[in-house]
């Protein structure tokens, strides 16, 4: 993707993240982007295209960063936590609709967002658990691939609307206490002991805990 192209479909990501999918037109995207649709025109087709390529943009961005947060962490639990923290930035951006407008009007986008959760996401959920039994701050009687796919669906839950209204429970908050229960669940004895200093900690350097 050329530079001008890609750009454009970072800023449409952002708008989406802002506002939602659905409440912005081609016109609202082009006009916020201060360019001509006809310019907006020349790199997608359509705002399904440029949903979907706004998707693959954000998946390979993600991959990166996720990759980097690994190399990071010193253990698993460390690991969870710099996710959480990254994960608790994004959901401060993004409007509670993201996911709702993905399912019902871009099923396509919303295969493909959900094809990279049961893989990519999962695999990394996995690996992670993995790690922890070895290191030992996780319990060694997991069932790892069923833990991994609760993590996968308890993040689905974060955006329900009828259990989470946006009018009572912001995503980042409802987010901080699926991840605290994620860990408490896998965590051995020496990992709720780690857990604590490291809740202590964070407490004072990081609100988002």
């Amino acid at each position: 993707m050329e530079q001008k192209a890609e750009q454009i479909i970072k800023q449409a990501t952002a708008l989406f993240m802002q506002y939602g999918i659905r409440s912005l037109t081609m016109d609202d995207l082009a006009r916020h982007m201060g360019i001509s649709k006809k310019t907006l025109y020349q790199v997608v087709e359509d705002k399904s295209e440029l949903v979907e390529k706004a998707l693959l943009l954000y998946q390979d961005s993600d991959c990166a960063e996720l990759e980097t947060l690994h190399l990071q962490s010193e253990n698993a639990i460390d690991e969870m936590f710099l996710i959480a923290q990254r994960v608790g930035d994004n959901l401060r951006k993004m409007h509670p609709s993201i996911l709702y407008d993905l399912e019902k009007y871009y099923p396509k986008a919303f295969r493909v967002f959900q094809d990279y959760k049961l893989k990519t996401i999962m695999g990394c959920i996995e690996r992670n658990l993995r790690e922890g039994i070895a290191q030992g701050y996780y319990r060694d009687n997991l069932n790892i691939p069923i833990v991994a796919g609760l993590y996968i669906g308890r993040m689905d839950v974060i955006f329900d609307q009828q259990l989470f209204p946006a009018d009572r429970y912001s995503l980042t908050e409802v987010y901080v206490e699926a991840i605290r229960y994620h860990i408490r669940g896998v965590a051995s004895e020496k990992g709720i002991e780690y857990l604590k200093a490291k809740l202590n900690f964070v407490d004072k350097q990081n609100p988002i805990f």
